[in-house]
């Protein structure tokens, strides 16, 4: 039986890890806390550790991990930012589920454009008060508009499908386009001075951390739309409350946050608020943010459950061998999984 501390257990995850868990004998310790150096020491007698986006896995917390006799890092997501993968390098294997439901987060993208841009938010909350007045809910038609997408992954190849039955015409930036896609790729900065509507599907590296920030915000449209539903660190949030205020970015539809660790995934209801600038985007009328629920369909959750447990079991049946291993070996973390023969360390 392969033991495994489960961080940052939700409700939502348990029913579909006990369930693959128990038909392939891996055992699982659902955790509510997350992970960091406060909390490490609950994995001590643990054979793996399992964490999601939020959780901290800096080089002090693999080095106590590494000192418990934990060989194996199953992230339960795709993004892999909130690991320090080089300093994990020849202590502790990383894996990732790196495709659970395409389809749910590119909804979900679509869904925010759509409820932003048709004021659908507004007209529910206006109605369930019998106020059935159309004052200020006027949107615009999507057919015809061009919506730039950057990063042309599973999911952004998905997102460009669902706009172009819209109606809308695509334009798309990524660092390795995608082979006879018939994806039009233009330089980023064309991508911002043409788009209506701009939606980011990509990692968050350090090459990309606030690509959207005030030189940028400033090379859009007036009126532009942006999307969010990969990592909030993405965008600087300072310069996108000032180019809101500026009534420069027309709308945010925003599914992350770059200060969320401590923030989403609780209910905070009860509690003041002390990110001032979340508090600030919230207060926006024309902005829109769910709480990195992109990934949420009873698909998604079954798909990373199984995935997860796959990987596991691949680790420690195949002599610590992965196909969904993270390695920073070569440097390419990633696209090295393409042709791996053995395993990384």
């Amino acid at each position: 039986m392969i033991k495994v501390a489960f961080f940052d257990a939700k409700a939502y995850d348990k029913p579909s890890f006990e369930q693959y868990g128990s038909a392939r004998d891996v055992q699982f310790r659902f955790l509510e806390t997350k992970l960091n150096e406060d909390t490490v020491e609950l994995a001590r007698g643990c054979d793996a550790v399992c964490v999601f986006v939020n959780d901290t896995v800096n080089a002090a917390v693999i080095d106590r991990l590494y000192e418990y006799g934990v060989r194996l890092l199953a992230l339960r997501s795709a993004g892999y930012n909130n690991v320090d993968v080089r300093a994990a390098f020849g202590k502790i294997h990383v894996v990732h589920v790196p495709a659970y439901s395409p389809y749910a987060v590119a909804e979900h993208a679509m869904a925010l454009l759509l409820t932003s841009v048709r004021r659908i938010h507004k007209a529910y909350n206006r109605t369930r008060e019998f106020n059935f007045s159309l004052s200020g809910l006027t949107g615009f038609d999507f057919h015809g508009k061009t919506v730039g997408v950057i990063g042309t992954g599973k999911i952004g190849r998905i997102f460009i499908d669902i706009c172009r039955g819209f109606g809308m015409k695509v334009i798309a930036y990524d660092r390795f386009p995608a082979q006879d896609s018939g994806i039009e790729y233009v330089a980023l900065e064309e991508l911002f001075a043409r788009s209506d509507v701009i939606s980011l599907h990509c990692p968050l590296t350090e090459e990309t951390r606030h690509m959207i920030d005030a030189a940028a915000i400033e090379k859009m449209k007036k009126g532009v739309v942006i999307v969010n539903t990969s990592r909030g660190g993405l965008i600087d949030t300072e310069s996108l409350l000032e180019g809101i205020k500026a009534r420069k970015i027309g709308a945010a539809c925003l599914d992350v946050y770059e200060e969320e660790a401590d923030i989403f995934f609780e209910d905070r209801s009860g509690h003041i608020l002390n990110d001032e600038l979340l508090a600030r985007l919230i207060s926006m009328p024309n902005v829109i943010v769910t709480s990195h629920q992109a990934f949420l369909t009873e698909e998604a959750l079954n798909n990373i459950a199984e995935t997860t447990v796959g990987n596991i079991r691949s680790y420690f049946d195949n002599d610590g061998l992965c196909d969904n291993e993270l390695c920073y070996r070569c440097g390419h973390v990633e696209r090295c999984k393409k042709e791996r023969k053995e395993r990384c360390f």
